[in-house]
């Protein structure tokens, strides 16, 4: 422990200064190549297929990433996340370089890039408890929240400016650079110590594993009204995620500066959010951190539906930004503190499935529902639902109890038996 004192924000500073590298090259090609789908269709059906296309590999392969992330080297396993990211995007670079920006080959990007996602979110979130002392963990997600959404305000900007003056493939160039800066930083650079495993880990398979991970998440009496929580809200914010651009391009004009500045404003809102998390650290209750956010984004995706003025509907944007990291980082950090390190990363993976699959396959719903119903109308019934669910969480003591303080608990949180 005095090891982990002396040294944990060196190490917790470079790992984190190596994923906001990582991030602002793959931040580049994932607003350009979403971008491109739909400046070049205006559908809701295409970039439906496009989010699809983005999020089933991850879906698909998150419940082995989390028994990965418990079972192996979870530095290791970034690594060769971000290494394969970018030996893939090489490989897109010279393919769109030579047979030109076909509509088939963004799909192709988008998966392949979704499968580096499923195999990094799970490791990356279960590896900062090896790196922070527990009482630092809210600070220090807050702080990656607020690295991730500079990340997000500069690469926008950047790639609306890199899209006008350079062809597509000179993203993914940027991106394959600070992908092998990012890796040789944590390579070289971060140390971890020793964490527990499961005993039964020993010669177990992979599927029983994942089996392991369902039963714990099962037996635990907060985890079940915890993720049908998170998944409520991720269903009904979807159209505030997804279709906005959409809505911007129909409603306020198609221009690109436009798309540029709802991402960046969004981005300016998490920023601050972030940072004020950081230093505030929320509610005694993560619940209750989490409801304000809650109640916060319902209003704002209301008023995307309703204002009719491009300035005011930024202001909302971002608003809804601020709202976000209040919602994202105590839920992040109440797994990290209750769940035993050797589940977390299976526990994490979960997680990962929640926040990829839920969204892309709303959007199945909504795309469609977009082309026969206005956006607005889809945002005004979403953003009163999402109100509703916030009003009705407080009544669930259990999961209520899930985001007081640890010594405070009035139950162990531990896997029964």
């Amino acid at each position: 422990m005095r090891a982990m004192s002396a040294s944990w924000k060196r190490n917790t500073a470079l790992f984190l200064g190596s994923q906001a590298l990582s991030l602002l090259g793959s931040s580049l090609v994932q607003y350009a190549l979403l971008w491109q789908v739909t400046l070049q269709t205006r559908s809701s059906v295409m970039m439906t297929l496009y989010i699809v296309a983005g999020f089933l590999p991850t879906f698909l392969l998150s419940p082995f990433a989390g028994v990965w992330a418990d079972r192996y080297d979870r530095r290791k396993l970034i690594v060769l996340a971000d290494a394969a990211i970018a030996l893939v995007t090489l490989a897109l670079a010279v393919t769109f370089t030579l047979r030109g920006p076909e509509l088939w080959l963004y799909f192709l990007a988008a998966g392949f890039r979704s499968v580096g996602a499923a195999v990094q979110q799970p490791a990356v979130g279960a590896l900062l408890p090896q790196l922070v002392p527990e009482d630092q963990l809210m600070r220090v997600n807050s702080i990656q929240s607020t690295l991730l959404s500079v990340n997000m305000l500069g690469a926008p900007a950047l790639a609306g400016f890199l899209m006008s003056v350079a062809p597509l493939q000179v993203l993914f160039f940027i991106d394959v650079s600070t992908a092998a800066l990012a890796i040789a930083l944590v390579m070289l650079f971060v140390r971890l110590e020793a964490r527990p495993r499961a005993p039964e880990q020993a010669g177990a398979s992979q599927l029983k594993e994942i089996r392991d991970g369902f039963r714990y998440i099962r037996g635990h009496s907060h985890l079940v009204p915890f993720f049908s929580y998170l998944g409520f809200i991720l269903i009904l914010i979807t159209p505030a995620a997804f279709l906005t651009p959409l809505q911007t391009a129909r409603s306020f004009g198609d221009e690109v500066w436009r798309l540029t500045a709802i991402e960046m404003v969004f981005s300016v809102g998490m920023m601050l959010g972030g940072a004020a998390l950081a230093a505030w650290g929320g509610f005694s209750s993560r619940m209750r951190t989490m409801l304000a956010s809650n109640h916060i984004m319902g209003a704002c995706t209301v008023a995307l539906g309703v204002v009719p003025h491009f300035a005011v509907y930024l202001a909302f944007m971002g608003i809804f930004g601020v709202a976000l990291p209040l919602y994202n980082t105590p839920a992040m950090v109440m797994l990290q503190e209750r769940v035993e390190p050797a589940y977390l990363g299976r526990v994490l993976s979960v997680m990962t499935m929640l926040s990829t699959a839920l969204m892309p396959l709303s959007m199945l719903l909504y795309g469609p529902l977009a082309e026969v119903v206005s956006i607005e109308r889809i945002l005004q019934a979403t953003g009163v639902l999402v109100c509703f669910v916030g009003l009705l969480t407080p009544l669930h003591r259990r999961l209520m109890s899930f985001g007081e303080p640890k010594q405070a608990a009035s139950e162990p949180q531990e896997l029964a038996g």
